[in-house]
């Protein structure tokens, strides 16, 4: 049995938690939106958003397929970028200590925001509320975020007349831009586009973005975190 939290620290992590969710949850208009932009059918990406659930996953697919890619292409690189949430599950599972069920539920809520609010905290309890209230959080509003974001993006009709066509490639570069944010990172984004552009007039629609993601990939297996060996 985990001991329970004072009332006043469970209510601040609670507040923090809803917080990050309302922050993060209403960029979901805009994958509502780029994802009917893309071709995609408000039923198809409201189901993306409460199945899928992790946005740069998200925004790959819907970016593969506006580029005019096969949709394996575009699962296959969503696939790519969620590979990290195995990784935040390996760093959680003997934090949280869930069983059984409630394991396989908290799985849906594994993303970047609930193991951040989670992984700093000093106990078991702090870790669960942390988790959970951000992750929940971040699931409501996004879910409902996306609903709003696609019903205006098939209101507005033909996305080219408002210039939104490229609105897909915008998005996923604003989702990118703030993991710029040191030297290594900088490097490999430059490869992978550099790889990304390379293949664009050989390959497949779709493929070019898959190899962009191997690059990345293959440097974090090489350097390990933060460059380290």
């Amino acid at each position: 049995m985990t001991a329970p939290l004072p009332l006043a620290e469970r209510s601040g992590i609670i507040r923090d938690g809803v917080a990050v969710g309302i922050a993060t949850g209403t960029y979901g208009i805009s994958f509502g939106a780029v994802a009917v932009t893309a071709g995609l059918s408000v039923f198809q990406a409201c189901a993306l958003s409460l199945l899928v659930f992790t946005g740069a996953s998200q925004f790959a697919l819907v970016g593969v397929i506006a580029a005019g890619g096969a949709p394996i292409s575009g699962v296959l690189t969503a696939i790519l970028l969620g590979t990290r949430n195995t990784l935040y599950g390996l760093r959680l599972a003997p934090l949280l200590q869930f069983t059984g069920l409630r394991r396989a539920a908290a799985a849906q809520i594994l993303i970047d925001e609930s193991t951040a609010m989670a992984v700093n905290r000093g106990s078991t309890s702090a870790a669960r509320v942390g988790f959970l209230s951000t992750g929940l959080a971040v699931f409501v509003l996004w879910n409902a975020a996306t609903l709003a974001g696609a019903l205006a993006g098939t209101a507005i009709g033909d996305p080219r007349a408002f210039g939104l066509d490229a609105a897909v490639g915008a998005a996923f570069l604003a989702l990118l831009w703030p993991r710029l944010s040191d030297r290594r990172n900088q490097v490999v984004a430059v490869c992978a586009g550099a790889v990304a552009l390379g293949l664009v007039p050989v390959t497949a629609a779709g493929v070019p973005v898959l190899a962009a993601g191997g690059v990345a990939l293959l440097v974090g297996v090489l350097t390990g975190p933060q460059g380290e060996r």
